[in-house]
Order: structure tokens, then C-alpha cells, then sequence
């Protein structure tokens, strides 16, 4: 079998479309008056949430995100800032995954929910053509779709998400669901959106999920206008995920609470790990109102290029 070096010459105009992209990014926060970051690679703590799988480098362990980095240097005074980050998860290869891949991460000051999909829109606009096909889907860029997590659960699952809360029978009999041995309202939750929410976005046009219950955003602030939710959204383009967003949580006292509350979870589920970030909760006490999103740089070079597989649009796959 040749190795990934051998067949570059196959994959050369998606690189260079690639470089193009990247190339497009920087111009667009540039001008913008973001300032780029670099942080490190190497952390102590890979982050606090329920599966995560990070990868152990020595002491230390492999970025999952440059997230608590940078919101340290938000809270220093550095701001707007956006980075294209190198990050690992130890999952699985699939057609839209590496465990090692491109994250651009970006923060904006005093933003809120519907600024930053505003200026999410815009750097799509910018860096991709009109229209883009990928894995089969085209999505016209022209207008894109914002629907809540309830909405879509509503249309797409018949059930009320937000009523049916902590009540895993309710969500089942609302939804026309088996419940599985030992499934929870959380499991369901995650079930449906996967199998029956997620298929429906981001197909014709870009879809923006936004206001996920409260228990599923750790990071994020909850909506003022109502509590059960939290000022989050994810980006759906040719039916793939390709953005996580939040308002950003500045309560250091309730990001404690969350944390405390995840880790015992994780821990439950897979053993002790790595010790609290002290030194980011510390600094959420300080962090200035914003709003930050991570978009998959790799993904957004798929759509660029029309790749099917995500290997096709890195340097060297392995």
C-alpha cells in the first residue's frame, strides 16, 4: 500500500486551495482589527468536558482546544483575537474527522449570540464561493436558516426538549422513542439530535442551532430571557457540523459549580484525570463581555474543494 507522501500529487489543487483559505482567513480578521495568537500545545488541563478524550504528552497533555488559553489572554486585556490552532482528540479516523486537525478559534469583545453568527456569515461569504457541494449536499450560501434547539426538536422529533427536561420517559413517549436500558434524558437528548435533528441541517442552506438547554453548555452564559437555555449554537453547512459557539460565561463562581459538577461525571464514567485550571477560573473572573467560536478549519477546506474525506485536504494524513 503507498503511504499518504506517495499520492500527494493527488491531493495538490485541494492543498493549494487550502493555502488560499488560510490565506483568506487571516485577511478577513485583519482587517477586522482581530490581532492572531498563538498558544500552547502542550497544557495541563485539556479542558473538563464529560468525554472528552485527550491525548497525554509526558506530563502534560495535547491541546483538545486552545479555548482556556485564550480566554486567559482575553482576560489580560488581549482582544478581539482569533487563532488557527493545532488540536488532538483521541478519536477515531471517519470521513470528517482526524484526531489531530485545524481548529480556527476566534473571540469577539461585547458581541452577542446574533453579532458573532452575523460575522460568521460574513467569513463564509468571504472565503467560499457562492455556492458549495460537499459529500453529495449542495448549500447555497446566500441566506442561512437560525432555528433553537426546541424549535428543531419540535419539527423534526415531535417533542418538547425543554418541557420534557430530566424526564427521559416523556422525551421517548413525545418523540415515538424506545428507551434503552439505562438511557437517561442526557442520552435521549444526544440520540435524537444525532439521529433525527442533526440529518435535517445545513443542507439547502447553512443552519444555525442555537439556544441548547442549559445542561449542554458549560461554557456558555445562560439567556437572559430564559434561563433553561444557554447562549450557545452550532453551524451545519452540506450537513456537516462546522462551528461551536458560545456568549462566553464570566461568573468564575457558577463556571466552578459547572466544572465541579463535570469532572465528577467524567470521573465517574472514566477515573481521575488532571487537576482543575485554577488559573483559568481565575481569569473568567476577569474576562471581558464576549462571545467566541471554534470552526473546523479542515471541514471548511472540504467544503472549499468539494473533498469528500478530510484526509483529502490535509498536507500529510496519517
Amino acid at each position: 500500500m503507498s503511504q499518504a507522501w506517495e499520492r500527494l500529487e493527488d491531493r495538490m489543487a485541494a492543498l493549494r486551495r487550502r493555502n488560499l483559505l488560510t490565506c483568506g482567513v487571516r485577511a478577513f480578521f485583519g482587517a477586522r482589527g482581530y490581532a492572531e495568537v498563538e498558544t500552547p500545545y502542550a497544557v495541563v488541563a485539556p479542558g473538563e468536558e464529560v468525554h472528552l478524550r485527550a491525548v497525554r504528552a509526558g506530563a502534560r497533555y495535547l491541546n483538545t482546544s486552545p479555548e482556556f488559553a485564550m480566554k486567559k489572554l482575553l482576560a489580560g486585556g488581549a482582544g478581539p483575537i482569533f487563532q488557527l490552532a493545532r488540536v488532538w482528540r483521541d478519536e477515531p479516523w471517519s470521513d470528517t474527522h482526524a484526531p489531530e486537525f485545524t481548529m480556527l478559534e476566534w473571540y469577539s469583545l461585547r458581541a452577542d449570540m446574533g453579532a458573532l453568527m452575523d460575522e460568521t456569515e460574513a467569513l463564509l461569504r468571504a472565503v467560499l464561493p457562492p455556492v458549495v457541494e460537499c459529500r453529495g449536499v449542495r448549500t447555497n450560501l446566500e441566506r442561512f436558516e437560525r432555528i433553537s434547539v426546541a424549535e428543531a426538536f419540535a419539527r423534526y422529533a415531535g417533542a418538547d426538549v425543554l418541557g420534557t427536561e430530566g424526564d427521559a420517559g416523556a422525551l421517548a413517549a413525545q418523540a415515538g422513542a424506545v428507551l434503552r436500558a439505562g438511557e437517561d434524558w442526557e442520552d435521549l437528548f444526544f440520540r435524537l439530535l444525532l439521529e433525527r435533528v442533526e440529518p435535517q441541517l445545513g443542507r439547502e442552506r447553512p443552519t444555525f442551532l442555537t439556544h441548547f438547554p442549559a445542561a449542554q453548555a458549560a461554557l456558555a452564559r445562560r439567556d437572559p430571557a430564559d434561563a433553561r437555555v444557554a447562549e450557545r449554537f452550532e453551524l451545519f453547512v452540506c450537513g456537516i457540523e462546522l462551528a461551536n459557539a458560545f456568549v462566553e460565561l464570566t461568573d468564575a463562581q457558577e463556571q466552578r459549580a459547572r466544572f465541579v459538577a463535570e469532572r465528577a461525571r467524567r470521573h465517574a464514567l472514566y477515573g481521575p484525570d488532571w487537576e482543575m485550571d485554577e488559573g483559568f477560573l481565575s481569569a473568567v473572573a476577569k474576562l471581558p463581555p464576549c462571545a467566541g467560536i471554534a470552526l473546523g478549519f479542515d471541514r471548511l477546506a472540504m467544503l472549499a474543494t468539494g473533498a469528500r474525506r478530510i484526509c483529502d485536504v490535509l498536507w500529510l494524513p496519517e
